[in-house]
């Protein structure tokens, strides 16, 4: 299907299909509405913060791809419409959760919102090769600038997000939890907005130390406490040894294997998946 084929998809989705399917106990019935619903999320944030109107023109197409994706979940009763309209809301500051802690602390381990002096340090460590290996490719300080902050806008939207992780005050990397919001073909995954993920990246001169555990054993303490978040689902690339390992100190249990739909055709494409439940938590604390 062509560009243009795309575009005038979503228009139909958003002005047409969502309007039509609206039903009681849905947040919003009309079509800027779902439009703002799906955009903001195709942009981790408020969309005219990112995208020059009118967003169905101007939007790269991979990204209202997303926007189309979550919105045919929507029609089809595998995203809850509640949820993301919060989200939604919550970036525009139209509604408040709870207040976030200022900081998770572990000995000399430090998990933080993030800061505008963390630019280089993550443009570095995202620029690594050996970091990311088991991604498509290294990214750009730009690139990197975009996904710190979509990162922390995690915490206005959800109450919860990878942090930033500090050691002895410096800046190593991040780990924390977020939802997964890209339909992905694993059990949960097909339902945005439902499943939690556990992620963490560290800089290469931070690995062998027992740092993304210790990290995400903290993040995962404060997801149940605070936000009553037990389940979690974790993954990696099948040939990423490390990040499997330490999926396995947490207690995680391997669930199987998946096609990442985001990642091109080749070795890196083969995903495992991992999950902690709560029975699997109690047994492995």
């Amino acid at each position: 299907m062509s560009a243009a084929d795309r575009r005038a998809h979503w228009r139909d989705l958003v002005e047409r299909r969502l309007p039509g399917a609206a039903r009681p106990g849905w947040p919003v019935r009309l079509d800027h509405c779902f439009a703002r619903i799906l955009l903001d999320h195709a942009c981790g944030g408020a969309w005219r913060d990112h995208v020059r109107p009118p967003a169905h023109a101007t939007m790269p197409l991979a990204q209202l791809e997303l926007a189309i994706a979550l919105g045919e979940a929507v029609l089809a009763g595998r995203a809850d419409l509640a949820l993301l309209n919060r989200r939604s809301l919550a970036w525009r500051g139209k509604i408040a959760l709870a207040p976030v802690p200022a900081a998770l602390r572990d000995g000399d381990l430090t998990l933080r919102r993030w800061r505008s002096e963390d630019a280089a340090p993550f443009a570095a460590l995202n620029a690594d090769p050996a970091v990311m290996a088991h991604f498509p490719r290294t990214r750009t300080a730009t690139e990197s600038e975009a996904e710190a902050g979509l990162l922390d806008r995690r915490f206005v939207a959800d109450g919860f997000g990878p942090w930033a992780l500090e050691r002895a005050g410096r800046f190593v990397g991040f780990a924390g939890a977020m939802r997964i919001l890209r339909p992905l073909p694993f059990p949960g995954g097909d339902r945005p907005g439902s499943t939690v993920e556990l992620a963490w990246r560290l800089a290469r001169d931070s690995w062998g130390l027992g740092l993304a555990t210790r990290a995400a054993r903290l993040a995962r303490a404060d997801l149940a406490g605070r936000c009553g978040i037990r389940d979690v689902v974790a993954f990696t690339a099948a040939g990423n040894g490390r990040s499997r390992a330490v999926m396995e100190r947490l207690g995680m249990r391997m669930a199987g294997t998946f096609p990442h739909p985001a990642v091109p055709e080749g070795p890196l494409r083969d995903h495992v998946l991992y999950r902690l439940d709560c029975a699997d938590r109690e047994e492995a604390a």
